[in-house]
């Protein structure tokens, strides 16, 4: 989890993944420069899993679940430790796709030889667990499957899943600006029928232009957030999380990804 390094000039197609990752640098910065007061001693370092995990796991899914970057992009994070090349193994493996660490699955790291009680689906645990988070990550859930934890494994920003969230502000700019060509298209019209109509009659009456008022993106869904790349509001949260939902429904058979995975 240390600093992500650079060994040389980015492959094209990093420029698509750039401006979050410089985000999450930014925040990770700024996470550890904060007064740990009122905090325990293991919940200060709860940042910096949690980005290391929202970093990978969000070139993991431009990759393997989205394609939106090429493999040379992908090598590049791995061989200059952009991403936790150990985690993103895990994550390949079944059980294993939500992991929030590396660190929360080896027995030496508690007592009695066990793993995290994040690892213990919450399908699973007594009353008094249900709200129980790794005293290290944070995690309250990483368990894989039907009832295995929560869809934000962190109940915070850095638990939600950045790829969706850009799938899913991509597919809304593309609704503005389709709407928007749509309504010039529509003005253009309106405004030819009116030359016919002033050709045709010497003091003709245009009318005026009803045009329907514009409803902006904050409207939808709130502010972007000043970093612009963890979702802002509820909504966009719930539409990145769906965009989650329908990809895993998508490749139940795991043709795609296997193929991808068997690759690299």
């Amino acid at each position: 989890m240390s600093a992500p390094r650079r060994n040389k000039q980015p492959p094209q197609g990093y420029e698509i993944i750039e401006p979050v990752l410089e985000a999450l640098t930014n925040e990770l910065r700024d996470r550890v420069k904060d007064s740990n007061a009122g905090k325990r001693n293991t919940e200060s370092i709860w940042p910096v899993h949690q980005i290391n995990w929202q970093r990978s796991r969000y070139v993991y899914d431009m990759f393997y679940t989205y394609n939106r970057i090429p493999r040379k992009v992908y090598d590049y994070c791995i061989k200059n430790k952009i991403v936790d090349a150990s985690l993103i193994a895990k994550w390949k493996k079944p059980g294993y796709e939500k992991l929030c660490s590396t660190y929360v699955i080896n027995p030496a790291n508690y007592k009695f030889g066990t793993t995290s009680i994040c690892r213990v689906p919450l399908k699973d645990r007594n009353e008094l667990q249900l709200k129980a988070q790794d005293p290290t990550t944070g995690c309250m859930g990483c368990a894989s499957g039907v009832g295995g934890g929560p869809k934000n494994i962190f109940g915070n920003k850095y638990g939600q899943n950045l790829a969706a969230v850009q799938i899913a502000r991509e597919k809304r700019m593309e609704m503005i600006q389709a709407k928007r060509e749509e309504e010039e298209r529509l003005e253009e019209e309106r405004q030819r029928k009116r030359e016919e109509e002033e050709a045709e009659q010497e003091a003709g009456d245009a009318g005026e232009s009803e045009t329907d008022d514009e409803s902006s993106d904050e409207d939808d869904y709130g502010p972007t957030p000043a970093a612009g790349v963890w979702a802002g509001t509820k909504r966009l949260e719930a539409e990145s999380e769906a965009i989650v939902e329908e990809g895993d429904e998508g490749n139940d058979d795991g043709e795609r990804q296997n193929k991808k995975l068997r690759m690299a």
